[in-house]
């Protein structure tokens, strides 16, 4: 999360890292609305029980997806941040599924 804002800041401003922090928080905090968070997908590369959520949601701009799986029935852990360009079974690590 912080590697992200720091590049964001270094490439395009403070200003732009703080939007983007924002955008960020937002698709976190999407999370909360349950086990099954409306814009989340399962893909038939991941393994099963992980998911993507975009960041780029509700007129926001982003390029990340949050990797995240159900933890239990009011929990989701968020394993990892990803740019949406990269090959995601490829950071997927042990543990994570």
């Amino acid at each position: 999360f912080h590697d992200i804002l720091r590049w964001t800041a270094e490439r395009f401003g403070t200003s732009q890292a703080e939007l983007y922090e924002q955008t960020l928080t937002a698709a976190i905090d999407a999370l909360s609305s349950g086990p099954d968070p409306a814009g989340a997908r399962r893909r038939k590369e991941l393994p099963t029980g992980l998911l993507t959520l975009h960041v780029a949601r509700k007129g926001r701009h982003g390029r990340h997806l949050l990797l995240l799986r159900i933890a239990g029935p009011k929990a989701i852990e968020v394993v990892r941040i990803l740019h949406d360009s990269m090959d995601l079974v490829r950071h997927i690590q042990p543990g994570d599924e």
